[in-house]
């Protein structure tokens, strides 16, 4: 009679041997684990900068539109109506509706364009077959509150004041975010530290989000130059040509890496196509 097999005992792995996989596989694990939350902390930080950045140029382009419509219909445009024609490219008041000189800065309660505050004036809409040729005038405010650049539209009525008119609550609307051109001077400092931005601001020094340049109706030779000084006889708004503007937007996050804030700079220019008369 033929033997069986023999049996043959079968060794498996040692407590030891357990322990020092199990070791290896959490660290494996812990590591790409780690790779993996910087990777998207980093995305998020990123995609907060690309959306910021798309929310900054689209508000900035449609700024420049306005302002290149501004005053449009002109005051010669063949309409009785107040409502269907512009006074002037930008709106100003007091006696807004009888205009007078209204010199830019700070005199007694006009409203005058200025670093963080413009009223434009103009049909935005001129081509809308469903009120040419009669569509209404709008006043077009854009007005930095806190970090926030707000935009107000509204119907351009006669005898009313477009500053009180454009600063209610309810037109006053959130446009483009996180706007720090004149962030409180301790944060700006901390923008100057950082070697991403050392040029951002100037001396230290808030950044005018519109700066103008006049016509000099007194020298109608001269070229459109910087906006005179109060005071100056050209110095009115209905001669404002050009608005330089300038946009600087912080990310939401900071750098996910040095922890540092993340800005954005854009510049546009929107230049006044249409006449005073």
């Amino acid at each position: 009679m033929k033997p069986g097999p023999s049996a043959t005992r079968e060794r498996g792995f040692t407590l030891i041997e357990m322990l020092a996989a199990l070791g290896i596989f959490l660290l494996v694990t812990g590591a790409a684990f780690s790779l993996l939350t910087s990777s998207q902390q980093r995305y998020r930080t990123e995609s907060e900068v690309l959306n910021s950045f798309q929310e900054a140029r689209l508000g900035l382009d449609q700024m420049v539109r306005d302002i290149n419509d501004a005053g449009f219909p002109p005051p010669s445009f063949a309409n009785v109506d107040p409502t269907k024609v512009t006074s002037a490219p930008f709106a100003w008041s007091p006696g807004y509706t009888v205009p007078t000189p209204c010199l830019l800065g700070p005199v007694g309660n006009c409203f005058t364009p200025g670093d963080f505050d413009i009223i434009i004036e103009t049909d935005p809409n001129p081509n809308d077959p469903a009120c040419t040729p009669n569509c209404a005038v709008q006043w077009i405010r854009y007005k930095l509150q806190g970090t926030t650049l707000m935009r107000a539209m509204v119907p351009k009525q006669a005898f009313h004041e477009p500053g009180a008119d454009t600063s209610t609550p309810d037109v006053l609307v959130p446009f483009v975010q996180n706007v720090v051109n004149n962030s409180p001077t301790l944060q700006i400092g901390q923008f100057q530290l950082d070697a991403a931005y050392p040029a951002v601001f100037p001396g230290g020094a808030p950044v005018p989000i519109f700066q103008y340049t006049c016509d000099t109706p007194s020298a109608p030779l001269n070229p459109a130059q910087p906006c005179p000084l109060l005071g100056a006889p050209d110095n009115s708004p209905a001669n404002i040509r050009d608005v330089s503007i300038t946009l600087i937007v912080a990310a939401p996050l900071p750098d996910a890496t040095t922890g540092q804030p993340r800005l954005v700079q854009l510049e546009g220019r929107g230049r006044r196509i249409n006449p005073n008369q």
